[in-house]
């Protein structure tokens, strides 16, 4: 999946994972544990559209879920130039 910020001036960037991230590496949010959802339970329970209105980039334009950082590897995933209080979809 890809992630990318908008802004409401309709700027589109890509959210970026740090630079050690694997190719494939899962996205994490500290204090959501466990499994991902396979993509049947996404679509039946229609996850990604109570996820996405919390998927929002900080002032700092780290993408974060409920205010916190999604991170990858040893670091945070950031929007290109720091777009920062975007909407990230």
């Amino acid at each position: 999946m890809v992630l990318c910020a908008s802004s409401d001036d309709g700027k589109v960037v890509f959210v970026d994972p740090p630079e050690d991230a694997a190719i494939g590496e899962r996205v994490l949010c500290s204090g959501y544990d466990g499994e991902p959802a396979t993509e049947n339970q996404v679509l039946k329970k229609k996850m990604l559209d109570a996820i996405f209105p919390d998927l929002k980039t900080n002032e700092d334009g780290v993408a974060s879920y409920k205010g916190v950082p999604l991170t990858a590897g040893s670091g945070k995933c950031i929007a290109e130039g720091g777009l920062s209080n975007a909407q990230v979809n």
